[in-house]
């Protein structure tokens, strides 16, 4: 599989002497893209492995994960159950079969999306779904919907760890930095596992949780049986107030990005992470001549129309 990677030429951060390149894992494939296609590609195998024909898994309303999965449930022949945080989200989400214009209103393009693809939707309070991981939830959505191959929040488990270890791999210039948007930590995890000893990982948190990013990815390295390492770091400084949250600074930065580059990108990953290489590298933070590449996790289902930098 070839996957492109972009060399950036923007006057704004050329003067900075950063060697900037987006590695475009958002076209590996129309619908299961960017990490997700790595992080669900042995969770397939072992679904299949395994008979089972059903997928579930959880998310929030602007999941990229709710959606991958989705994509995969219709390509592959799945079943596909998203368990969805927040039961306020059931009522205005139309049927597939309504179109946009007869329900006259703004709806999540992720959800549906995903109930395009044939995803049953489960909604269910913020309180009940903090009981995801407990077993005895997971035997009553069983006893519920059946049996299923579970598929934890953001896909992240040991297999989609082994899956995200292939990423640098698609790298084939040498680098010295290489920066991915952080969710659960399983991407980051995988692609620090794969680094050379003269290379770095620098995560940008999405939400405003690094501490706990942090103890993830040495929960996921120990898990995997990878040894501890410190060739990371999180940035905390770019979450723009909490997960899918965004400002007008932000959606302007995206739009004049994707015109000087042809590089789409969205508010709640993607865009935060390109904002703050952009501002790190206006800050020096990378030495001269450094090699920096940029992880494109696709996730553009949910992608909001920037506003023109004009605005």
């Amino acid at each position: 599989m070839f996957i492109q990677l972009q060399k950036i030429s923007d006057t704004t951060i050329e003067q900075f002497g950063a060697n900037l390149h987006v590695l475009r894992l958002d076209q590996t494939h129309p619908h299961i893209s960017g990490n997700k296609f790595f992080k669900l590609k042995y969770n397939i195998e072992e679904a299949k492995r395994t008979g089972k024909n059903k997928l579930l898994t959880f998310g929030g309303a602007y999941s990229n994960h709710i959606a991958a999965t989705a994509a995969v449930g219709k390509e592959f022949g799945f079943e596909t159950l998203g368990v969805i945080r927040g039961e306020e989200l059931a009522s205005p989400l139309p049927s597939a079969k309504e179109s946009l214009r007869e329900k006259r209103r703004e709806i999540n393009r992720t959800l549906q999306f995903s109930q395009e693809c044939g995803m049953q939707l489960h909604f269910i309070s913020r309180d009940e779904y903090r009981k995801k991981d407990s077993p005895d939830f997971i035997e009553k959505l069983k006893k519920q919907f059946g049996d299923f191959y579970l598929l934890p929040e953001g896909g992240t488990n040991e297999l989609a760890i082994k899956g995200c270890a292939e990423i640098p791999s698609f790298i084939n210039i040498p680098f010295d930095f290489v920066c991915c948007p952080v969710g659960t930590g399983g991407t980051l995890s995988g692609i620090i596992s794969a680094l050379k000893p003269n290379q770095q990982a620098l995560g940008f948190s999405a939400l405003n949780a690094a501490d706990y990013f942090d103890k993830e990815v040495q929960k996921w390295l120990f898990n995997c049986q990878i040894p501890q390492l410190s060739n990371y770091q999180i940035n905390n400084d770019f979450h723009f107030g909490g997960y899918a949250k965004h400002s007008p600074e932000l959606l302007k930065f995206i739009s004049a990005f994707e015109v000087a580059n042809n590089i789409p990108l969205e508010q709640v990953y993607t865009g935060k992470m390109m904002f703050g290489i952009y501002n790190l590298i206006k800050k020096g933070h990378f030495k001269k001549n450094s090699t920096v590449i940029a992880i494109h996790t696709g996730g553009l289902q949910g992608k909001l129309k920037p506003l023109h930098p004009s605005q």
